[in-house]
């Protein structure tokens, strides 16, 4: 796993069935609360973590998707950032680890969890993700160039697509993969799907659109 790794952030109302949602696209769990109401997801390139929106500390709503990152060590990525321009970089303390909040291009706060090799309260599993997935968050309402820079900064390889500038900044949860797109669409059952010239266009069970790219 690289350092720094893009892992988008969806509040939902069921974290069970968007679970299995999205473990039907091909991610696979890695770590998960043993309360519940957490659970972070590989693909073979990034993560996508899932938290019950009822119990959000922060506000958080059911099918919002913010982005965040996760780091091995994130006391020099705090440095790289300050370095950087990133003047508000801050590392503190939460229940479940360290975490660095700096506010990135948009005014979007992003956080960013350092991993911990302390999992009091945690099931892992043992999560082979399918190589031919990745994750890549769209933007809208953003400033490409801005994010790129960001994306530099923070040290890591990570793929995002954008949308419109114009408007206020927002996070989709999408996705890319190689594999074949018919045989993907054939595993979704009864989910609506429409395919598009961007791929397929899933309304997931937070009722949201999630574009699986080809």
């Amino acid at each position: 796993m690289n350092d720094v790794v893009i892992r988008p952030l969806r509040f939902t109302a069921d974290v069970d069935a968007m679970r299995a949602f999205l473990e039907t696209l091909g991610l696979r769990s890695r770590i998960e609360s043993e309360r519940g109401g957490w659970v972070d997801m590989l693909t073979g390139r990034g993560m996508v973590a899932l938290h019950d929106a009822a119990s959000s500390s922060t506000g958080g709503q059911p099918g919002q998707t913010s982005l965040s990152f996760e780091a091995n060590e994130i006391d020099t990525l705090k440095d790289r950032l300050e370095q950087a321009g990133f003047d508000d970089a801050t590392v503190f303390d939460e229940a479940y680890g360290r975490v660095l909040s700096v506010t990135g291009p948009d005014a979007a706060v992003i956080w960013i969890d350092e991993r911990s090799e302390d999992l009091y309260g945690y099931k892992v599993h043992d999560a082979s993700p399918d190589a031919r997935w990745s994750v890549t968050p769209y933007l809208t309402g953003a400033d490409e160039t801005a994010w790129r820079s960001f994306f530099r900064a923070v040290g890591t390889d990570a793929t995002a697509l954008f949308g419109p500038a114009e408007g206020e900044f927002t996070v989709r949860l999408d996705l890319t993969t190689t594999e074949d797109l018919d045989a993907v669409q054939s595993r979704l059952g009864d989910l609506q799907v429409t395919p598009s010239e961007a791929g397929l266009e899933i309304i997931d069970p937070d009722g949201r659109l999630v574009v699986v790219h080809g």
